[in-house]
């Protein structure tokens, strides 16, 4: 591993999803292709001290920067992973050189026809699918076919030699043919089932299996209609849409993703219904500059300067709409002789892709925002700004959320030099206010937080309040009673938001004097002030909705003191309902098993408040 790859600071960002990785060296050229279900896990066992073998130790030493590309399951970073081994022939791969060593799943053309592995020339008869990007793809593959399509996969010797059933019919992986377990006829329609669901036509095979299971329950074959039944719900589960392998044309799909000063444009060369390659790109972005004109001057510059090694698809796919999109069009023509489509809705496969972009572009702005190096620079200029005479170690930013006045929550969001420390967040339950008061609730969420805080705690410096002024005032009458005893403080600052909630127009409040002041929109101070005020607000909008979910989830029967499930059950079943049971009457309730009369008086006064 060289000098200059930090590999503690890379693995805080990289994201746990599925996907795909590739290593360079110094020289910038791509030595490994990876993929994982889990990025964050498997990279992170790379930099463990005991490395498995001589191979892992000599490829780890050469790292000097690793790339991620985030995809929606782990079939599609399996076939993505396929992709960028033959584009980039790495070093520390295995590599297949040819088209001709690609595994396929072969189905025979016997009497009772077998599903098995097949690599090299096709000369026995039967059916061929795939191919597949390796071997393992095939296996599992197998493996699935066998648990949904009772088919053998046994060599032919075996099959001849058996008198009695085998393990696999002991545990409904085959369906035995080869001892008569099963007609011609029904095997053959399980050969039927499996052939169109190798060719990707998940539904129809759906759609079959439910008549069977509807015919065979009519005519009270049970036993066949719950295998059916089961068969169906085990197809439901695992199919999968292959969003990386189906043959839709070549295309540029771009997703975007713009917050906090940072843009990211993430490209996925499409060609051949394959994703060829994947590149983002961070423009430099002037003050105040929107959306649709980053994405104007990106796709004039990107198109108009063509690279010569790149080829042109017929259509580029983008996240947003622009100004000028058919002129861009009509230039590029002019320019390069040759036309293409630039579209902004799109459905199907293509939306798929889109997906992928975005997720990418997402995760690149958010990895970024957290990149030590940019923090960094964002807190020294924060302290230029505040004209701060020590430096910022910590800061917090309170945030309240409510609906109408229903289920409000505070949260509280910690940021430190390395950026976002999310094990240090925390959400507050706001209780015994009237709905609505945001002063109550930021009373109580920041006396909860410093109720018993001494000088060895943990203060911030820095306490944003996401509020205007009345907040404000609130939060700092707390502090200062909180703090009276201590030396040291946090200075609080609130953040009012601008004319039509834009952001770049926000105005700062000092809590201390109550003056308020601005910073550029394009300052490194700002926009980490706009995290962490984002980031606060994201925070206490999701507990929020939890709050409100779980409590209109909750049936208002059960916060009636005597009312235990077994009451609740027959007062649902006996009057049908719990709006039936609001709009009881005492007399009406008394008649339910279970219930006497001065229950029934208790119940109906607590549902009607």
């Amino acid at each position: 591993m060289t000098d200059s790859f930090n590999a503690a600071l890379f693995l805080k960002s990289v994201s746990s999803s599925a996907g795909v990785y590739r290593m360079y060296n110094a020289r910038g050229s791509v030595i490994y292709v990876g993929k994982a279900k889990d990025l964050k896990k498997r990279l992170s066992s790379y930099f463990r001290r005991n490395l498995p073998n001589v191979k892992t130790q000599a490829l780890v030493s050469h790292i000097a920067n690793i790339d991620v590309t985030l995809t929606h399951s782990e079939t599609d970073a399996l076939i993505l992973e396929n992709d960028y081994i033959k584009q980039y022939m790495p070093k520390y791969n295995v590599l297949l050189r040819d088209d001709k060593s690609y595994p396929y799943i072969f189905l025979s053309g016997h009497k009772h026809p077998r599903l098995a592995y097949h690599r090299g020339p096709q000369r026995e008869k039967g059916h061929y699918f795939g191919p597949y990007p390796n071997g393992g793809a095939v296996r599992e593959s197998l493996h699935l076919m066998q648990k949904l399509f009772p088919i053998r996969q046994c060599d032919d010797l075996y099959y001849k030699a058996r008198s009695r059933p085998c393990l696999q019919y002991q545990i409904a992986r085959c369906s035995g043919p080869c001892v008569a377990k099963v007609s011609d006829e029904e095997y053959q329609e399980q050969v039927k089932l499996a052939t169109l669901f190798l060719k990707g036509k998940d539904q129809q095979v759906v759609g079959e299996l439910v008549g069977k299971m509807e015919t065979a329950s009519q005519s009270l074959q049970f036993e066949d209609a719950a295998r059916y039944r089961d068969q169906i719900s085990a197809l439901r589960r695992v199919a999968e849409q292959q969003e990386v392998s189906n043959d839709s044309g070549d295309m540029d799909v771009i997703g975007v993703y713009y917050s906090s000063g940072i843009a990211c444009f993430h490209l996925l060369f499409i060609r051949s219904g394959k994703i060829f390659g994947s590149r983002s790109y961070y423009p430099a972005i002037p003050d105040k500059t929107e959306l649709s004109e980053i994405l104007r001057a990106f796709m004039l510059q990107f198109y108009l300067n063509f690279d010569s090694q790149r080829t042109l698809p017929k259509e580029i796919i983008v996240s947003h709409a622009f100004d000028d999109i058919h002129e861009l069009e009509l230039a590029i023509e002019q320019a390069l002789s040759k036309s293409v489509a630039i579209k902004t809705k799109v459905r199907s496969e293509r939306a798929s892709f889109l997906r992928i972009a975005e997720t990418n572009a997402h995760h690149a702005v958010e990895t970024r925002l957290s990149h030590q190096n940019t923090v960094e620079e964002r807190f020294l200029l924060l302290e230029e700004a505040l004209e701060q005479s020590q430096a910022i170690a910590r800061m917090e930013c309170f945030d309240i959320s409510h609906t109408m006045g229903e289920s409000t929550v505070a949260s509280c969001v910690v940021f430190n030099r390395q950026g976002p420390s999310k094990a240090e967040y925390r959400r507050y339950n706001i209780n015994d206010i009237t709905p609505g008061d945001d002063y109550a609730a930021m009373k109580q969420a920041i006396s909860r937080r410093f109720d018993k805080i001494d000088a060895s705690g943990k203060i911030p410096d820095i306490l944003f309040i996401d509020g205007g002024i009345g907040q404000l005032r609130i939060a700092q009458k707390v502090v200062n009673e909180k703090f009276v005893h201590l030396d040291v403080a946090p200075t609080l600052i609130g953040i009012a938001k601008g004319e039509g909630r834009k952001p770049g127009l926000e105005t700062l409040i000092y809590g201390e004097n109550e003056i308020a002041f601005n910073l550029p929109a394009d300052s490194g101070a700002l926009h980490l002030i706009q995290h962490i005020r984002d980031e606060s607000h994201r925070f206490a909008i999701t507990g929020h909705r939890n709050k409100r979910q779980k409590t209109r989830n909750t049936s208002s029967l059960e916060s009636i003191a005597g009312v235990g499930p077994k009451r609740r059950k027959a007062l649902l079943q006996y009057l049908g309902g719990l709006q039936q049971v609001k709009g009881a009457s005492v007399a009406e309730l008394a008649k339910v098993p279970g219930i006497s009369l001065e229950m029934a008086q208790t119940i109906h006064d607590a549902l009607r408040g």
